[in-house]
């Protein structure tokens, strides 16, 4: 599902789709193969913003919280394909768009069930798109789609 880096300085890339692949977030469970692809797709109008990050959480089991990621929106100037996680078809994944510009701050939280009988190169798209400038009402209920 990925294709390796050819220099070291460089980020593993999906082979599927072009995107960055979080550092670390690939064979996240020793012996269990990655099956799924969530790609972040950040709305055009927000890749010039200073500020705003995601925030992943993998949980393996309701018990066991298994890698935590930061994703600020920055990153997406560096490639425009985009990025993503590749996960194993098991677990959870929470992911939160996290804006700090307005006051005071928005937080909007979206939970994937990962299920067990997911085909292999199965992709799951999170569309993100933070709410407008200055004095525009906060959209939490658009920040998160899937």
């Amino acid at each position: 599902m990925t294709n390796p880096p050819p220099a070291p300085a460089q980020q593993f890339k999906s082979a599927a789709s072009n995107r960055f692949v979080m550092p670390g977030w690939m064979n996240l469970l020793p012996g269990t193969p990655d099956s799924i692809e969530v790609q972040f797709d950040l709305a055009p109008e927000d890749h010039g913003r200073a500020q705003g990050l995601l925030l992943l959480d993998y949980w393996e089991t309701p018990e066991k919280l298994t890698l935590q990621g930061i994703l600020p929106v920055r990153a997406f100037t560096a490639n425009p394909d985009g990025w993503c996680v590749m996960l194993p078809a098991r677990g959870d994944l929470i992911i939160r768009a996290i804006d700090p510009q307005p006051n005071p701050p928005v937080l909007a939280p979206h939970w994937i069930h990962l299920n067990p009988e997911t085909k292999p190169g199965t992709t799951v798209h999170v569309a993100v798109k933070f709410p407008g400038g200055e004095g525009a009402p906060p959209a939490v209920q658009n920040l998160l789609r899937s």
